[in-house]
C-alpha cells in the first residue's frame, strides 16, 4: 500500500477508537510489533502520535513504519499499565524502553524448622518460612548472613547435615553458630535468638540491644557470669555493626531510591534498597533504547518505563524517593498494584536527601562507564571490521560467532557458541552442543559436528539470522570443518576465521587464519582488533569448560552410584525418581535415603560415604 493510502487508512481507524483507558500497539512490516503504549484515552494518544510535528526523533522513526494499529481496552489507567508491561516483556518491541535485568531478586530466608537455618534465597517468596529482602545483590545478602552469624550465632547448614552432626563444626568454634546440632543451646534460647534475628533485619536494633542489656544484668544477678558473657559479646558484636552501618535510623520503614540519569542517548537507573532502615546496597540498571539527540524529558519515560516493569511482580516499599517526577499513571499503578497507598518523595529531606544524592551520583558514574565501554567496544569492532575488510557501516549490526571445543582426555564433549552482536556480547545466545558418537578427544569431528547442528538448523529457517563472521577456536585442521560444513550448506557469504595460538600459546601472539585464500595474519598485541578477537575466543572457551565440567561431574557422580554394591538398576532408580537427581540424592540424610524402598540402613550408610568421599 502506498504511504498515502496507509496513511489514510490509519487516521480512519483512530477516528472509530474509543476515549477510554487501554493499550495500543504500533505494528510494522511483516506483522512485528514496533512499540507498545497505554494511554488514559485511546483515542487521543493514538491520534497524537500522527500530528505534523513529533519531538522524539526515535518515535518519529517508528511511525514512518507503522501498517497498522492494534488496541485492547482495559477498564482502569492501572489495569491497562500492568498489560502493557506484560507486553512490553512477551514482545520486546524495537522502540519500547525495556529494562533487560533477568535476575530475580535475592532474599534472606528464616527456615521452618525447630532450629531455624539462615539462608540465601532466590526465587518467589513464598510458604512458610520468613522471608527478608528483596536485596540488590547476592552480596549485600550474603554480608546481611555474616551479621546474624556473628550476632546472632544462628546455623547456617542444610538439615541433612545439621541432622548428622556429631560434634561441633568450624562455625561454632569461631563463634559464628550455637552449635543447635549437638545440643550446645536448648530449643528456647535458640527461638529468643531467632526472635531477635528478625527485630534486628526489620529495623528494629534498638529494642534488639535493650533487650540483650537486660538479659545480660539478669544473668550477672544470679550470677550466671558465663551466660553474661556471651550476652555482653553479642551487644558489643551488634554496637559494633550498628556503629560501622553509620545510618540514621528510620525505624522498620522500607524504601527504594530511584536515580534516573540520561547523557550520550542512554539511560542509566540506580535503585538502592533500604529494608527495617539498612541500606542493602544498589544496582544499576541500563534500558535497551538509545535516546538521539532532540528527545525530550526522556527521563520522565525512563522512569515510567521502570516503575511499571519492575513492580509489576516485585514487592512495592512502603517509600519510594526518585528524581524525577512520577506520573499519575505510575502513582496509580503503584497504589494498585500494592492495595496501599505509596508514598512518593521527589525532594526528600535528611537521610532519604543523602540517599538520593548517593542514588544520582552513583547513577552518574555507572552511565560514565558503559559510556567510556561502549565507545571502546565501538573502536574494538570498527578496527576488526577494516582488519577483515568486511563492508559492515555501522558496528552495531556486525554479528560474530565462536566456537570452541572443551573435553577432559575425551570425557565429557562439549562445544560452545557465543554470540557477538551490537558492540557486546549477547550471553543470550550462547548455545552449548553436547557431542556425542565420536572418537574421544577427537576435536576435529566434534567441531565438524557442532558446526553441522548449529548452521544445518538454520539454513531450515526462512528467517534465520545468519552470523558476518564465525571464528574458530584452533588452526588449519578445525577450520577446515567450518568450510565443509558451509560448502555442504551452499552458504558462501560468511567469513570463516581460524584463531591459531602462537608460541607459548601467549595472548597477543595469535594468528589469524581465514578461509577465503587470503594471508594468515598476525595483528600483534597492540592490536584493538585482536583484543577483541582474543575477548570473543576467551569467552567462548569459558563457556564450554563449565559446561564440560558440569557435565563431568554429573556423569561422574552417576558413575559413583553405579558402582556401589548392593545398588542396582532398580534401585538406581528408585533413588533417582524419590530424590530428583544425583545432586539431589547428596543432599539427602541416611534417614532419608534409607526411607527409600529397598535401601537398608547399611546400604544407605554406604551410599550417603560413597556420595560424600
Amino acid at each position: 500500500m502506498d504511504p498515502a493510502g496507509r496513511e489514510a487508512e490509519l487516521r480512519a481507524f483512530i477516528a472509530s477508537l474509543p476515549g477510554l483507558p487501554g493499550v495500543y500497539r504500533h505494528i510494522g512490516a511483516d506483522d512485528k510489533v514496533l512499540y507498545v503504549g497505554k494511554a488514559r484515552d485511546l483515542k487521543k494518544r493514538v491520534s497524537s502520535y500522527f500530528q505534523k510535528t513529533l519531538t522524539s526523533p526515535r518515535i518519529a522513526q517508528m511511525v514512518a513504519q507503522v501498517q497498522r494499529i492494534e488496541v485492547t481496552v482495559t477498564r482502569s489507567e492501572a489495569e491497562a499499565l500492568l498489560l502493557e508491561n506484560n507486553l512490553i516483556k512477551t514482545l520486546a518491541p524495537r522502540y519500547n524502553i525495556l529494562f533487560r535485568d533477568d535476575k530475580s531478586y535475592p532474599f534472606l530466608k528464616l527456615t521452618d524448622h525447630a532450629f531455624p537455618r539462615v539462608a540465601y534465597y532466590r526465587g518467589e517468596a513464598t510458604g512458610k518460612a520468613q522471608f527478608f529482602g528483596p536485596y540488590p545483590s547476592a552480596w549485600a545478602v550474603k554480608e546481611s548472613i555474616g551479621l546474624v552469624q556473628k550476632v546472632f550465632q544462628l546455623r547456617s547448614c542444610q538439615d541433612s547435615v545439621f541432622r548428622n552432626r556429631s560434634r561441633p563444626c568450624l562455625l561454632h568454634q569461631i563463634n559464628r553458630c550455637s552449635a543447635p546440632c549437638v545440643g550446645k543451646i536448648d530449643a528456647i534460647e535458640y527461638s529468643a535468638d531467632v526472635h531477635r534475628t528478625v527485630q534486628f533485619l526489620q529495623g528494629k536494633s534498638g529494642e534488639v540491644l535493650a533487650e540483650l542489656q537486660e538479659r545480660m544484668l539478669a544473668h550477672a544477678e544470679q550470677l550466671q557470669f558465663e551466660r553474661a558473657a556471651l550476652v555482653r559479646n553479642q551487644i558489643s558484636a551488634l554496637s559494633k555493626v550498628l556503629h560501622q552501618q553509620s545510618v540514621d535510623a528510620l525505624g522498620d520503614e522500607n524504601v527504594d531510591i530511584v536515580a534516573v540519569t540520561v547523557a550520550g542517548g542512554r539511560a542509566c537507573v540506580n535503585l538502592a534498597m533500604v529494608r527495617g532502615g539498612r541500606h542493602l546496597g544498589d544496582r544499576p540498571l541500563f534500558p535497551s533504547v538509545s535516546f538521539a539527540e532532540g528527545e525530550q524529558e526522556p527521563a520522565l519515560e525512563v522512569a515510567a518505563a521502570f516503575i511499571s516493569q519492575h513492580y509489576a511482580d516485585g514487592a512495592i516499599p512502603d517509600v519510594i524517593v526518585c528524581n524525577v517526577a512520577l506520573d499519575e499513571e505510575s502513582i496509580a499503578f503503584l497504589n494498585a498494584q500494592a492495595g496501599r497507598n505509596i508514598r512518593i518523595l521527589k525532594q526528600p529531606q535528611e537521610q532519604k536527601r543523602i540517599w538520593l544524592e548517593q542514588g544520582v551520583r552513583n547513577a552518574s558514574l555507572a552511565l560514565a562507564r558503559l559510556l567510556a565501554e561502549r565507545g571502546t567496544a565501538q573502536q574494538r569492532t570498527r578496527e576488526l571490521i577494516d582488519v577483515l575488510g568486511l563492508s559492515v557501516d555501522d558496528t552495531a549490526k556486525l554479528r560474530i560467532e565462536c566456537f570452541d571445543i572443551s573435553h577432559t582426555a575425551g570425557e565429557a564433549t562439549q562445544a560452545s557458541c557465543v554470540v557477538y552482536a551490537r558492540n557486546e556480547m549477547q550471553s543470550s545466545e550462547y548455545r552449548r552442543f553436547n557431542i556425542s558418537g565420536i572418537t574421544g578427544g577427537d576435536d576435529y569431528a566434534a567441531m565438524l559436528q557442532a558446526l553441522t547442528r548449529r548452521y544445518g538448523k538454520l539454513a531450515e529457517s526462512e528467517d534465520a539470522v545468519w552470523p558476518d563472521v564465525v571464528l574458530i577456536d584452533g588452526g588449519a585442521g578445525q577450520l577446515a570443518q567450518a568450510v565443509k560444513v558451509f560448502e555442504d550448506l551452499g552458504v558462501d557469504d560468511v567469513l570463516l576465521v581460524g584463531v591459531a595460538k602462537g608460541e607459548g600459546r601467549r595472548v597477543g601472539l595469535e594468528t589469524l587464519i581465514f578461509a577465503d585464500g587470503r594471508a594468515p595474519a598476525e595483528l600483534g598485541r597492540e592490536s584493538a582488533a585482536l583484543m577483541l578477537v582474543a575477548q570473543i575466543r576467551d569467552e567462548a572457551h569459558r563457556f564450554a569448560i563449565t559446561g564440560m565440567r558440569a557435565k563431568r561431574a554429573k556423569v561422574r557422580n552417576t558413575s559413583k552410584l553405579e558402582d556401589i554394591e548392593g545398588v542396582g538398576p532398580r534401585k538406581r532408580q528408585r533413588l533417582l525418581a524419590r530424590f530428583g537427581g544425583v545432586r539431589q540424592l547428596q543432599a539427602a540424610s541416611i534417614d532419608d535415603i534409607a526411607s527409600v524402598e529397598g535401601i537398608s540402613r547399611t546400604l544407605a550408610e554406604t551410599i550417603y560415604r560413597t556420595l560424600h568421599s
